[in-house]
């Protein structure tokens, strides 16, 4: 099962007919036992956004397990993203504090609190794309992988381990 099957489903939530309540269990998703917090980002969120697809859309989607790591810092700052947005995750750390302060309060006082954001990212293991890749890349989560890079620059605070969803096959 790939991006590119699941597009009548796509379709349906296009439409506004499908809530996530619904979404999450449809018979097209019986194959995968993906968490919830990976449905929404990963197919519900972004299953037909087209550089998504572009970057994602040949992955065998039930060969791929999801485990919530503690991920250090210190990884994150030359994480890649997808090629059709390279560069994106850049994007957002110039302006840390912006794209802080235009989601609702309680993500930037995480940030202050916790040195870390609020919802974890969806990170996955470049041997799952490339047999040849090494380490890890952001699926899903590049505003808040920029903000923590912009806060480090910035010197503000930024705890040293951070939970991301982590796919593997």
């Amino acid at each position: 099962m790939n991006l590119n099957d699941l597009m009548p489903l796509m379709k349906r939530r296009q439409d506004g007919g499908l809530g996530f309540e619904r979404f999450r269990t449809d018979p097209a998703l019986t194959g995968l036992s993906w968490p919830d917090d990976v449905l929404r980002d990963f197919l519900y969120e972004h299953g037909d956004h087209g550089p998504f697809v572009d970057d994602y859309g040949h992955l065998d989607l039930s060969t791929i397990t999801w485990t919530l790591e503690s991920i250090p810092t210190v990884d994150f700052h030359t994480m890649p993203t997808g090629e059709s947005e390279a560069g994106l995750i850049e994007h957002f750390a110039q302006h840390p504090v912006h794209w802080v302060t235009v989601r609702p309060p309680q993500v930037g006082q995480h940030w202050n609190d916790h040195g870390t954001w609020l919802r974890p990212p969806l990170l996955i293991d470049r041997r799952t794309l490339n047999p040849g890749g090494i380490g890890l890349q952001v699926l899903e989560g590049r505003t808040r992988v920029g903000v923590l890079r912009g806060r480090l620059r910035e010197q503000l605070y930024v705890a040293s381990e951070h939970a991301a969803w982590v796919g593997r096959s």
